[in-house]
């Protein structure tokens, strides 16, 4: 209930905004490259834009992974993976990500939050890649 009510006032009216990158990017959660000429660096979160709504939905993460076993069987996908596996971090921050489209998935739609559409979707995604 925090996570939503912290998520609906710091992002404010959901229909304001075109796409869910722009809500991800008031996040500050838009990925960003840090390289100069020749040199290629790590890819990082921007951390622009509202930290308070993105320690929120950190926050939100660490206790979803504790108790919804949808999102820790994505963490677990995430840091195991053989293609660019993840660490620790940059798991939850891309969950955090997840949690955003599904967040502006049920507000803009005005649908329910169905588990098994979002693990079947991320099946489908992996068969594709496969």
């Amino acid at each position: 209930m925090v996570t939503a009510t912290t998520f609906v006032g710091e992002a404010g009216d959901i229909h304001r905004f075109e796409h869910l990158r722009q809500i991800q990017k008031l996040a500050g959660c838009n990925l960003l490259e840090n390289s100069s000429g020749k040199h290629k660096g790590k890819t990082t979160i921007s951390h622009r834009g509202r930290k308070r709504l993105r320690h929120g939905l950190f926050m939100a993460m660490i206790a979803i992974l504790g108790k919804n076993p949808e999102f820790q069987e994505l963490h677990y996908r995430n840091q195991t993976r053989e293609n660019n596996p993840l660490n620790k971090m940059q798991s939850i921050i891309a969950l955090c990500g997840k949690l955003i489209r599904i967040f502006y998935t049920i507000l803009s739609k005005g649908v329910d939050y169905n588990p098994e559409k979002m693990m079947g979707d991320i099946q489908q995604s992996a068969k594709k890649t496969a």
